[in-house]
């Protein structure tokens, strides 16, 4: 059934007739998925740029892609949407997705494997090694989506590097494949919460951007750029308007659509779409004063910096509070422009520096 408001802004995107673009990116994850050696993916991009929605839609299409779907199961996981306190339950909900999946139920061994308890680290990977120790004929790769993953860096006691380590030789062995989702790429984590394991080298990193101007047609045109003889639920001019609030990123796309959809199903304008887009876009972090890698190179610069180089008079043994150092800090650096920028003279810049350390420090 084709729906009225075909746009889902925010969220994963289940229904795959309504999928667009991405078509490298899943390439990308098929070839590496059936190559000579399967070698992990790390999807990385922002927020809301449509990772959940591109590893469940290749979860759903993987069999499309690939020549001989028998020799693989594919599982897509939301580590977020499970409970994984401890390492036993990773385990544990991963081997109930793979449990639901046909080609695992059709042989007794691996069903037998995966329902041991407790299913501990030796009981997972002996259970994963078997699937490649199957007759030739019913050897399978295991290849796990996995959505969510910083969830695990929640938990370092249990999720250490015993654990990364052990996932890591289960890929080197090609007993196991990942397709991993993440906002930064996993060495990034690893260097934050101390991590040393070798896991964190995932064999290859696929960044997701905005769409491409093709992707961005299509996806103004559903359904019926993906649907057979479905019409477009927007008419031409708001097409033309979903373009130009949500130019080419997806998530603002599928909102500028969704609201084009409900406006014209009830009779509102467009200022009520541009509105209700300006309200709700909100949900999208943006780079900005409320970022805070962006606000602490602010504090860096305008405070820190200028501390820091008027703090140098204390090497000559003279106690400064930060406000005199900041001040200091401040006229160095102006001083330091003027002076690059050819509007004074080395020896007046330096003049003016010494009448302000004077002030300042004579009060």
């Amino acid at each position: 059934m084709v729906p009225s408001n075909p746009f889902v802004a925010g969220g994963r995107l289940d229904n795959p007739q309504l999928f667009v673009g991405r078509q490298d990116e899943l390439h990308a994850i098929a070839s590496r998925m059936s190559g000579a050696q399967p070698t992990s993916v790390n999807v990385v991009g922002e927020k809301r740029i449509g990772k959940s929605s591109l590893l469940y839609h290749f979860f759903q299409t993987w069999e499309q892609r690939v020549q001989d779907p028998s020799r693989y199961v594919v599982i897509y996981l939301s580590l977020q949407g499970v409970q994984c306190q401890r390492e036993e339950d990773f385990y544990l909900a991963v081997a109930q997705e793979l449990l639901s999946r046909p080609a695992v139920r059709a042989i007794p061994s691996l069903m037998t494997a995966l329902q041991l308890n407790p299913l501990n680290r030796l009981a997972f990977s002996a259970a994963i090694a078997l699937f490649k120790n199957q007759n030739q004929n019913q050897k399978l790769l295991p290849v796990l989506c996995l959505d969510d993953f910083k969830t695990l860096f929640q938990n370092k006691s249990e999720f250490d590097d015993g654990f990364y380590n052990n996932l890591r030789s289960l890929m080197d062995s090609s007993s196991l494949m990942l397709v991993i989702a993440s906002q930064k790429e996993l060495d990034f984590y690893a260097r934050r919460h101390q991590l040393t394991s070798s896991f964190f080298n995932l064999g290859h990193v696929l960044k997701l951007r905005e769409l491409s101007e093709e992707d961005v047609t299509q996806l103004v045109l559903l359904p019926s750029s993906t649907i057979p003889h479905a019409q477009s639920a927007l008419g031409m001019h708001e097409q033309k308007l979903t373009r130009q609030l949500g130019g080419r990123h997806p998530f603002l796309l599928q909102l500028a659509g969704m609201l084009a959809c409900e406006a014209r199903q009830q009779g509102k304008d467009d200022d009520w779409v541009k509105t209700r887009f300006k309200q709700e876009s909100r949900r999208l972090p943006r780079p900005g004063l409320g970022s805070r890698s962006w606000w602490r190179s602010l504090r860096w610069l305008v405070w820190n910096l200028p501390i820091r180089i008027g703090s140098v008079v204390k090497s000559i043994g003279v106690s400064i509070d930060n406000i005199s150092a900041w001040i200091i800090g401040v006229v160095v650096v102006f001083a330091f422009i003027l002076v690059v920028f050819g509007f004074v003279t080395h020896s007046d810049a330096w003049q003016l520096i010494q009448k302000l350390v004077n002030k300042v420090l004579g009060g």
